[in-house]
This record gives structure tokens, C-alpha cells and sequence, in this order.
């Protein structure tokens, strides 16, 4: 049986192919780990579980990543109602995390990396993007510069000129 899935860049059901053989390499956006999980979080743990298991059926090997967002201004705000630490807070939820999904029926993830293990990795990469002009500093905070990136927005489908500064797509 082939897998067929939407390719948002043609818009269109296309057959799967991975880009190695026989294996699949799978990143999901986990929780920011300050609470227990909501049905936001749930959905997708859920949905690329079955994906997962779906291309594991066809014999494909799947490397399943899914991070921890395990410092951010919520841990901070909920160690301090807490009286407690970030990483305490993280851990607390991170276990949580762990048995709720259980408790679903999902397996876990292959790793789960968590932010606080590649701190020294993403401030490298943030200060590389600066540096060639794809980032900026703005009051404290870095913002990427969308006009360094010619192709930005082709995904989505929207034409730089015609976004609003300071507005997400």
C-alpha cells in the first residue's frame, strides 16, 4: 500500500517518499512543560503517534523526536507561584506528560529533547543568523529578517510585500 499526503507547496495528494530508504525521521513541536497537558497538546502526541505507527506498519525504521520546551516565562511564572524551581516545575510535568500519555495509549517518542540541553547550541546558531543578516536584535528580543530569505512565505503561500509588519503567519 502507498502513502499518499498533502505537499502544501503543490497542493496536492502526492506518494510518500522518504529521502532515505526504508527510513523516517519525524520532529514534533512538543509541550512547553509548566502545566499538565490540554487537548492542544494531546492532538497532536495522538496524531503523529498514528502517523508513526502507520509508517512503522509499512516497515519504515522512524526516528520520532518530540522536545520539551523546559524553560520559557510560564515555568518561570509557575515556579514562583509554586515557591519552587524551573527545572522542579519541568520534571513535575515532564512526568505528567509522560503518564497521561500513557494513560492514551501513545508510545512514547524515540528522544525527547529538551531546550535547556541545546541552550549553548541555539544562542551559536541565533548569533550565526545575526551575523549574516538573517536576524536582528530588536528591545531584547532577535527577530528574523524575512527579506534575507527570497523563497520565505512560498510554503504558506504568501507573498512577502503583501504581509504587515509585525503580524505572524
Amino acid at each position: 500500500m502507498t502513502l499518499r499526503i498533502y505537499n502544501t507547496m503543490t497542493r496536492e495528494k502526492e506518494d510518500f517518499k522518504s529521502l532515505v530508504p526504508g527510513k523516517v525521521k519525524m520532529y514534533v513541536c512538543g509541550p512547553t512543560v509548566y502545566d499538565y497537558i490540554h487537548i492542544g497538546n494531546a492532538r497532536p502526541a495522538i496524531f503523529f503517534d498514528v502517523v508513526r505507527r502507520y509508517l512503522e506498519s509499512l516497515d519504515y525504521d522512524v526516528n520520532y523526536v518530540v522536545n520539551f520546551t523546559d524553560v520559557d516565562d510560564k515555568l518561570i511564572r509557575k515556579a514562583e507561584q509554586l515557591g519552587t524551581t524551573v527545572p522542579e516545575v519541568a520534571e513535575r510535568f515532564i512526568a505528567a506528560f509522560y503518564e497521561n500519555i500513557e494513560g492514551l495509549g501513545i508510545h512514547k517518542a524515540t528522544i525527547n529533547p529538551r531546550v535547556t540541553e541545546n541552550i549553548p547550541e541555539i544562542i551559536a546558531l541565533i548569533e550565526e543568523l545575526v551575523a549574516n543578516g538573517h536576524a536582528y536584535e530588536n528591545g531584547g528580543d532577535v527577530f528574523f529578517r524575512t527579506s534575507s530569505f527570497p523563497d520565505y512565505g512560498k510554503l504558506s503561500h504568501q507573498n512577502l510585500e503583501e504581509l504587515q509588519l509585525g503580524i505572524r503567519i
